[in-house]
């Protein structure tokens, strides 16, 4: 039985994955760096603080740790608030759990910050019961902590709890956590739709299907 539902923010309830790319090439280029490729990959599922420190080390940046990220959060709050959509089916989904007394959370690795700005810019206050970043718990994702810590504040047993994740290491932190958990597609991370199938319980392209199909009655 479904008691939970925990989202991720990027990518699994705003398609918003394509700005940090644009984000990080303005922001290196102000030191005059080049997007490194492997970028992404490197820092998947880390948490907001864990990746400013990860900056500063690997490109020796002047600023402080507090400053990388105030930057970031400015040079991104534009872009969610104007150019970052929801996912096909995310407020229909909301409003089935409402309807049907299940919690639900959010567990992102973004800033707080950012994260009330888009809650509060696409009116979903009253949708959700709990939101904790990745800065808020020891370790991010693959690590299970923040699933956990959702879990605990929510007060549900995380065997009770559905996760919907759309990158690798989310995911791996849902099952970490003993949570089920939906892979969701998203064109950033399309490239490893395979490997998120095997991993993941289920696989949604819309959340729409998993009304429509009794899936989250079924799990």
């Amino acid at each position: 039985m479904i008691e939970a539902v925990i989202f991720d923010l990027d990518g699994s309830m705003v398609d918003s994955m394509w700005i940090w790319r644009a984000i990080d090439i303005e922001y290196l280029g102000r030191f005059g760096i080049e997007l490194p490729e492997n970028l992404q990959a490197c820092i998947e599922g880390m948490s907001f603080s864990e990746t400013a420190a990860y900056f500063k080390e690997r490109f020796r940046l002047p600023d402080d740790l507090e400053t990388i990220k105030a930057d970031w959060n400015r040079m991104a709050w534009d872009k969610y608030a104007h150019d970052v959509p929801l996912k096909e089916g995310v407020v229909e989904l909301l409003e089935y759990c409402t309807g049907h007394g299940i919690k639900t959370g959010i567990a992102t690795s973004n800033s707080r910050e950012l994260v009330e700005n888009v809650i509060r810019a696409h009116d979903l206050n009253s949708y959700f019961d709990c939101i904790i970043t990745g800065c808020e718990v020891a370790k991010g994702k693959p690590s299970p902590d923040i699933y956990l810590a959702v879990a605990q504040k929510l007060g549900v047993s995380p065997q009770n709890c559905l996760v919907f994740e759309d990158i690798i290491p989310g995911i791996q932190a849902g099952k970490a956590a003993g949570m089920r958990v939906c892979a969701v597609y998203d064109r950033y991370s399309e490239y490893q739709d395979k490997e998120k199938k095997r991993l993941a319980d289920y696989y949604t392209y819309r959340f729409r299907e998993l009304m429509e199909d009794g899936i989250l009655t079924d799990f």
